[in-house]
């Protein structure tokens, strides 16, 4: 029997985080490839940060023009680090050094994955990748990620609109709910870490930041005042990846849901959509938020699972933790009807060939609204009327 009082905790971090860094320039990367080819670019794009230091690797393919353009690749790099806010000693958008080391993509790789007569687009990889929504939230998503996200982001659009000169770029939040009758109802600990200018004392920064944390979460939620935490160890000046090194790919749980529900094996960020571990998390997560909006559960997720090469899904799961209002075995059968979900045809249904990953790589690739040039299309809830059909 499932619990129905206890606490759950989740963190985010922000864009000025050293591995966040890292995700927003190989996506910046990735969506270079997709405006030049949206369909036949192929990217993985790995990026590493330190001191004033950005490394670029991996494998790439698409147009020369694109794929041997090494100084708009280095230009990309720069202006997402000048776009976060980075002119430190220690790490500078204008005088980083920034090493590009991309490769073409293994033939071997591409004559198992592309079109070719019948044959449809294969998945990029092996591997697993789970969607998850829940009623927690307007956006369907688990509270304790949500207002972890909306703290930090607010924080930034203040401190790039000159509000808050104080701030620095690099911060974290961790929040923890207490949850009666398996809901939640308010929260037990707020934990904020922020980079800050020197001359800022620890109250002036918790102050600072305590209108963010009282404004995202509802009211009356806010931790009692002794587990309000803001830069617990007194200081946080050196920042970024002058402070830490970063990679791409370190944060998936941050990206998804928070450890509230599974991850898959893969990262999202420096992934063109042929690879399931970006298009299959996005077509899961798309799934199991319109069966919570077709009233169909009030917590769903499914699983996905593929092979290199291969098409189709070699399998659909769904749990609906007890909350499912349809047999869950039917509700598996009617979601491979209701969307096509081999590569191909996710990224069709979804439109993931277009420009629109690197908005993805800060504060939550799930959750956000559906913009009108397609980001975010996994976040509709168009499925709602035929899913309510086939299912009742």
């Amino acid at each position: 029997m499932a619990r129905g009082s206890y606490l759950f905790t989740s963190e985010s971090v922000s864009e000025g985080h050293p591995d966040k860094v890292c995700d927003q320039i190989s996506d910046r990367i990735v969506d270079m490839f997709l405006a030049a080819d949206p369909e036949g670019a192929r990217v993985a794009c790995e990026t590493l940060c330190s001191t004033n230091l950005v490394v670029l690797a991996g494998e790439v393919r698409g147009p020369a023009e694109v794929a041997n353009d090494v100084a708009g690749m280095e230009a990309r790099a720069r202006q997402c680090i000048k776009d976060i806010g980075y002119e430190q000693d220690g790490f500078h958008w204008e005088t980083a050094e920034v090493q590009v080391h991309l490769h073409p993509q293994s033939v071997d790789i591409s004559q198992g994955v592309d079109e070719s007569g019948n044959k449809d687009l294969g998945a990029g990889d092996q591997g697993i990748m789970f969607g998850y929504a829940c009623r927690e939230t307007e956006e369907l998503m688990p509270a304790p990620i949500s207002y972890s996200h909306r703290i930090l982001e607010r924080m930034a659009a203040d401190r790039h609109a000159g509000k808050t000169p104080g701030f620095g770029p690099d911060s974290k939040s961790q929040v923890t709910l207490r949850y009666e009758n398996g809901k939640p109802v308010g929260a037990t600990c707020v934990v904020v870490s922020t980079q800050h200018a020197e001359n800022l004392s620890s109250d002036d920064v918790r102050e600072m930041v305590r209108p963010y944390v009282l404004d995202v979460l509802p009211e009356g939620w806010m931790c009692p005042e002794e587990d309000f935490y803001v830069n617990p160890t007194g200081r946080f000046v050196i920042g970024g990846p002058d402070g830490d090194a970063g990679l791409t790919g370190r944060k998936i749980i941050v990206d998804t849901y928070g450890g509230a529900a599974p991850h898959g094996g893969g990262a999202f960020s420096g992934k063109d959509p042929s690879k399931v571990d970006r298009s299959a998390a996005y077509a899961a997560r798309y799934l199991a938020k319109n069966v919570v909006a077709a009233n169909l559960a009030d917590r769903c997720t499914i699983q996905l699972a593929y092979a290199i090469g291969v098409a189709k899904p070699l399998a659909i799961y769904v749990d609906t933790y007890g909350t499912g209002r349809c047999d869950e075995a039917r509700l598996e059968q009617a979601l491979g009807e209701v969307v096509d979900l081999s590569p191909g045809g996710i990224r069709r249904k979804l439109q993931l060939t277009r420009p629109i990953y690197s908005r993805t790589a800060a504060y939550g690739h799930f959750g956000r609204a559906p913009s009108e040039d397609g980001g975010f299309s996994w976040e509709r809830t168009d499925l709602v009327d035929e899913l309510a059909g086939l299912l009742g």
